[in-house]
């Protein structure tokens, strides 16, 4: 059981356990912002242009009723609702898109300082096991496929 403590310990106090907790909270901070974007502001533009039509609220139709409390409430299908989630999905992916697309040529960038300001190398190109014919690393002395020995 200690063993299992510790074990779990390890897991949940790792460094990428903690940047994902982070991210988590800053996810769900960042989809309110972007929820609150989308219903007051583009929303009421799109009502602009389309002559007052409240996205959320006016674009359903419906479909039946149901009794709930004594009460007769309407059911319907609210494509309004749905058309503002799809703006909310286009949005949210455009930010991470960006944001990776950040990420990735910071860290190209960091590389290139690693290398003294050049562009990393590019890996060797594999060679061909003499033996069995397989793609094999440029740096390998034994072929993984069928063992040979390769010479240098």
């Amino acid at each position: 059981m200690k063993k299992f403590i510790n074990e779990f310990k390890e897991f949940a106090l790792k460094g990428s356990m903690i940047d994902l907790a982070v991210g988590m909270i800053i996810g769900a901070a960042f989809t309110a912002l972007i929820n609150s974007l989308v219903s007051n502001i583009f929303n009421p533009v799109i009502g602009l242009i389309t002559g007052g039509v409240d996205l959320e609220n006016a674009l359903k139709v419906v479909i039946g009723s149901t009794v709930v409390d004594g009460e007769t409430v309407p059911l319907t299908i609210n494509f309004g609702a749905f058309i503002s989630a799809i703006i909310n999905f286009i949005i949210m992916a455009l930010v991470i898109f960006m944001f990776v697309k950040a990420v990735n040529k910071a860290r190209a960038q960091a590389e290139r300082m690693k290398n003294g300001g050049k562009d990393p190398e590019p890996p060797a190109p594999p060679k061909i096991c003499p033996y069995c014919k397989s793609e094999i690393p440029a740096d390998a002395t034994r072929c993984p496929h069928c063992t040979s020995l390769l010479e240098e």
